[in-house]
């Protein structure tokens, strides 16, 4: 008696190209060659051995084409899933612990300690968190200016950046102190696949050096000196230094922080003398105004803090060979936000924790 084919008519072509599909996911294969080896008369037995799997798959996947064709086979029956076992108000309950209280003697939640204090299990605290974006374990910083002139100033030196005057020079200036020149106890282990480079945690300190930076907005050239220590009569030789090397017929517009270095009456008396300076100062507790802050980064992470260093002289001519090159190759840092872009965001962040500065 000839066997009934399984395969309707019009789906042959596509179900062999699904079975020796290269692209298509494993289980649809897998199901394709269920469906022609079954159609060519193959017994269960002999398919479970050919494809190691079992007779119920494919009396399952065979019956599942018979009744639904192709589509039958490309996707799987929805599945209902374990019940959830968590109501919406012990949901809420965890969210509002985690963002309004503290465990006893701790600064902050863990999933253990939050799983412990409600009775449910780690990881569904875990689900819970990321869930509603919660991360206790986080922390960053942050400061409002407190400056009462905070926006006159912030205009000045936000207008230097975006629109410099004619003739003239803007230079971010300010001080990196107390640069330590440490020596590790041990040789660096070279970097391996798979590997990173590893120092030694301790270190030998041989002392200590200042770097005097002013940093030219509008090209990223740098002027850079090193002295021993960070007193106005540092800051007056670092003057002259810039004097000397710049042009002497454009003015020098100076972005500075609010040292007491840079106000020192001594300092104010040169600054008289050589009028083609101008101090701009940052608002108070507002580095990230200062530009050069983001150049100290680039040193310090390029070639301060994985160096090592016998002496205070090795530091200082390691520096000064990263402002040569800096200067060979310079690169600006471009300044994109406006005053009221700033003022928006700072008016939020003091709306959203309602602070009173």
């Amino acid at each position: 008696m000839k066997r009934k084919k399984i395969i309707k008519k019009g789906d042959y072509e596509r179900i062999r190209e699904f079975a020796t599909s290269r692209s298509a996911p494993y289980k649809i294969v897998i199901r394709a060659r269920m469906i022609l080896m079954a159609d060519k008369g193959r017994t269960q037995i002999d398919i479970a051995r050919e494809l190691n799997i079992s007779r119920p798959t494919i009396i399952l996947w065979v019956n599942r084409y018979k009744m639904k064709g192709i589509e039958g086979i490309l996707k799987d029956k929805p599945r209902g899933g374990r019940k959830k076992r968590i109501t919406s108000d012990k949901i809420k309950d965890i969210v509002e612990t985690t963002m309004n209280s503290k465990p006893r003697a701790a600064t902050h939640w863990s999933v253990r300690t939050m799983a412990k204090e409600k009775g449910v299990s780690r990881m569904t605290v875990w689900r819970v968190w990321k869930a509603h974006n919660l991360k206790p374990h986080r922390i960053e910083n942050f400061k409002f200016s407190k400056d009462p002139n905070f926006v006159e100033k912030l205009r000045d030196v936000v207008g230097l950046y975006m629109s410099p005057p004619d003739k003239a020079l803007v230079l971010s200036v300010d001080e990196k102190s107390q640069i330590q020149a440490l020596d590790r106890t041990q040789p660096l282990l070279p970097l391996r696949a798979g590997i990173p480079a590893r120092q030694t945690h301790d270190y030998k300190r041989n002392g200590i050096t200042t770097l005097f930076t002013a940093l030219n907005v509008l090209d990223g050239k740098v002027i850079g000196k090193c002295y021993r220590r960070h007193r106005h009569q540092e800051f007056i030789k670092f003057l002259k230094e810039t004097d000397k090397v710049t042009s002497g017929d454009l003015d020098l517009h100076l972005i500075v922080d609010n040292y007491g270095t840079h106000t020192h009456p001594k300092v104010k008396r040169w600054l008289g003398r050589h009028t083609r300076f101008y101090l701009h100062f940052i608002p108070k507790g507002s580095s990230w105004v200062n530009i050069v802050e983001r150049w100290f980064r680039e040193i310090t992470v390029k070639r301060i803090r994985r160096g090592s260093f016998p002496s205070v002289s090795d530091l200082v001519k390691a520096i000064y060979e990263y402002i040569e090159e800096n200067n060979n190759h310079p690169k600006p840092f471009i300044w994109k936000a406006s005053v009221d872009s700033i003022l928006c965001k700072i008016n939020y962040c003091k709306d959203l924790y309602g602070t009173l500065h």
